[in-house]
């Protein structure tokens, strides 16, 4: 059966000039930028959750989607055809990667050893389609936030069988992602957060967290996983606030912990826009403790309060994402997965397609763009000038290195007078940021 019948053969790339809106306009797969192809650079993947499994459902409304698979009254039946149609659906598109939770792809059974079971014989399927079609597993991950048993979070739940529920569900997610050949898994906090103060012990649940990220480290090397294990921090959402609320309250309670070294993070936009930041400042704030991981592209409506995990069109903020990880190297384990959905009133199958296809040229873009920038030097050095007199005066170096005192200080102060006052040029830099976003100095 073909789920995808608009689309006849993987999506092409024709060039900026094309017209045609099943195409890439960008994103050319084989195409070297900065001695790695876009392929290299852009480890897309698509997300089973909101894709396959989304049904237009909204806080306001039911369903709104109609689609030909998943629909059989069997629970497996119901996931074969689901992964029949997601691997079709990869293929055409012409991804290289695609990332789960666990729920995503076998549905949950009525005891522990029935769940782990149906979870066996669908990994078994997915294995098999991945060495047909090619598409690898970027990262795994557990849902440990739609069950009832979840409402007061898993592993800060108070209650320590939930957190039993929670632990086996993130061995069995674990070692999933190790037979499928994963090169990340993420713990994404949808619950582990509180309400109220008023019935939330905060010490002891942050004590739980911490405990319960140790025991997934510890079995994630007896489990012989080689790759990334990644936090995604969440401000709020369905709670007040979250543990894991940004890339620094996350990498903070990380070093609390004894577990910096064990994790990265996986920094999505829409998360970072909650947390009242731009994305590129939580990229940069993981990035300059080196430990930027992956990341999930997605927008947020600005005007809403809650995340609507929008498809990335938006150049320069992608820009300054590709920024950030051009200037530490590239991501690794990690790759770019789109944790985006399609709008409820896009129910047509085909507008999958059109989704994807406008994200993964705006990033493709962005690369190039980013890419000439850093080449330029139109950033760098400007903020080198910026700093330069704590490289090259005495002073300076001093207050870096830590050689200094405050009487030391305050007799260069006496000394010096009053410092003279130079320009920040935001507006400046602004304007050379949209020359290149503009095209007017990054080539096609």
């Amino acid at each position: 059966m073909t789920y995808f019948p608009d689309v006849k053969s993987p999506i092409p790339y024709e060039g900026p000039d094309s017209k045609n809106p099943l195409a890439f306009r960008y994103y050319d797969k084989t195409r070297t930028v900065a001695g790695k192809t876009m392929a290299e650079h852009l480890k897309f993947a698509v997300c089973y959750w909101h894709t396959m499994r989304g049904s237009g459902a909204d806080t306001f409304g039911g369903a709104s989607f109609e689609r030909p698979w998943g629909t059989e009254s069997d629970p497996i039946a119901a996931a074969e055809s689901t992964m029949d149609a997601a691997f079709e659906f990869f293929y055409k598109l012409g991804v290289g990667f695609y990332c789960f939770h666990d729920r995503d792809i076998a549905p949950e059974g009525g005891s522990v050893e029935e769940t782990n079971y149906l979870l066996d014989t669908m990994v078994k399927q997915a294995k098999a389609r991945q060495e047909e079609t090619g598409v690898k597993l970027l990262w795994g991950t557990a849902n440990l936030f739609s069950h009832p048993r979840y409402t007061h979070g898993a592993a800060t739940n108070p209650d320590p069988l939930v957190f039993a529920h929670a632990a086996a569900q993130v061995r069995r997610a674990m070692d999933a992602t190790v037979e499928l050949g994963g090169s990340g898994y993420v713990f994404w906090g949808g619950r582990e957060g509180y309400t109220t103060l008023l019935n939330t012990d905060l010490r002891q649940e942050r004590e739980q967290m911490a405990a319960f990220l140790h025991l997934a480290a510890d079995y994630a090397k007896e489990a012989g996983f080689t790759g990334t294990l990644l936090i995604e921090p969440k401000p709020m959402e369905p709670t007040t606030h979250q543990y894991d609320f940004d890339a620094a309250t996350t990498l903070s309670f990380l070093r609390e912990f004894g577990l910096l070294e064990r994790f990265k993070v996986n920094i999505e936009s829409n998360h970072a826009t909650l947390a009242t930041h731009t994305w590129e400042h939580d990229l940069l704030v993981a990035s300059i403790a080196g430990r930027l991981g992956s990341l999930d592209i997605n927008r947020g409506d600005l005007n809403l309060g809650w995340d609507t995990d929008q498809f990335p069109t938006d150049l320069a903020s992608a820009t300054m994402a590709m920024l950030v990880v051009l200037g530490q190297g590239g991501l690794g384990n990690g790759g770019l997965n789109f944790d985006a959905k399609v709008r409820r009133g896009s129910f047509d199958t085909v507008d999958l397609f059109h989704a994807h296809i406008g994200g993964m040229d705006t990033f493709a873009r962005a690369l190039l763009v980013a890419n000439k920038i850093i080449e330029d030097g139109a950033l760098s050095k400007p903020l080198a000038e910026r700093y330069a007199k704590f490289r090259e005066e005495e002073i300076g170096k001093k207050i870096l290195a830590r050689e200094t005192s405050l009487p030391e200080l305050e007799a260069y102060a006496a000394s010096a007078g009053e410092p003279d006052r130079v320009s920040g040029r935001q507006e400046a830099l602004e304007n050379i940021v949209n020359d290149y976003i503009f095209g007017a100095r990054a080539s096609q």
